[in-house]
């Protein structure tokens, strides 16, 4: 197990230099002065050179990344250049706001698709196989955006039920903070139920087709014991893969949640330095998605272990 993590890390290190690389490039190569953009509308040229001296602009490519990059290796994300605050302040600010929702979609996911989909695989081409797999495309073709006024239009603006936008720490009560989060983790949460249960379902047609499983059902195993200690054994690794994927694909899903229901999360934060050119920011937000991309696939990896003793053994 030790030599797998110790495997993974040393393959990931260039392509997470790569990505440091094309993350700073990018102030060389998006249009605009950020200089400008700081000092904003009707600044004279003597302002703008004076940012531009303050914030680095006027050195050189590799000066500014070999700076930069030590400045990661010792723990120093560097300072926003809109805002004057540490980014790493920012992040650790925003990071339990799209935690709470990521984590809430996930939660949706597990508890909606891994039943539909056992139940869909148990009952396939049936009456309720059919009607889960008509809702589930439903689900899977229904953009976050349309869904999210919907929602927000249903039980916020008729109903009255739920907050349309902001967002309550957990600190300040647990009843609210729950209320906030309810619409987001719906946006997000429709499309990973619905990829879930599908993957479920094609996981446990395809194990029950296996000899082993016929061989199991010939012998008059109870169909229990044979859904609960091999089936759903044999089922579960397809189906964490697609939980790791729809967890990594929920960096991009949080940018356009959180800029809908104005949470301040990593998500409306990207948004925020984007708009404003605060490139130090941009940068480390790349690396952060990158990285947590990389660790979730470790995660998976090591959940394959224990799920199968053939790649723990290979």
């Amino acid at each position: 197990m030790t030599a797998l993590v110790t495997r993974r890390l040393l393959t990931s290190l260039p392509m997470l230099f790569l990505v440091t690389l094309m993350a700073f490039s990018l102030s060389y190569l998006l249009p605009g002065d950020t200089a400008t953009a700081i000092a904003g509308e009707g600044a004279n040229a003597e302002r703008v050179e004076a940012i531009r001296q303050q914030i680095g602009l006027d050195q050189g490519f590799v000066s500014r990344y070999v700076s930069w990059l030590g400045g990661l290796l010792t723990g120093d994300l560097g300072t926003s250049w809109v805002t004057g605050q540490s980014v790493s302040s920012e992040l650790l600010r925003r990071l339990p706001v799209t935690a709470s929702i990521a984590a809430g979609t996930l939660l949706i996911a597990v508890l909606l698709g891994v039943p539909i989909g056992l139940l869909q695989g148990m009952r396939a081409r049936r009456s309720f196989d059919r009607a889960a797999l008509l809702a589930t495309a439903v689900g899977l073709a229904i953009p976050n955006f349309w869904l999210a006024t919907i929602l927000t239009g249903t039980f916020s603006v008729q109903l009255g039920w739920l907050p349309a936008l902001g967002y309550t720490p957990i600190s300040s009560g647990v009843v609210p903070w729950m209320k906030h989060l309810v619409l987001p983790c719906l946006t997000l949460g429709v499309f990973a139920a619905a990829e879930m249960a599908r993957q479920v379902r094609t996981s446990y047609l395809h194990v029950q087709e296996q000899p082993y499983i016929q061989t199991a059902i010939a012998k008059g195993i109870p169909a229990r014991s044979l859904v609960g200690k091999h089936i759903m054994k044999n089922a579960a690794a397809p189906a964490i893969t697609v939980l790791g994927i729809r967890l990594s694909h929920l960096i991009s899903g949080t940018v356009i949640v959180e800029e809908i229901f104005g949470a301040p999360g990593i998500g409306k934060f990207a948004i925020e330095s984007i708009r404003s050119h605060d490139f130090p920011s941009i940068q480390v937000l790349i690396l952060f998605s990158a990285m947590f991309v990389v660790i979730i696939n470790m995660a998976i990896d090591v959940v394959y272990c224990f799920l199968n003793p053939k790649v723990r053994l290979s």
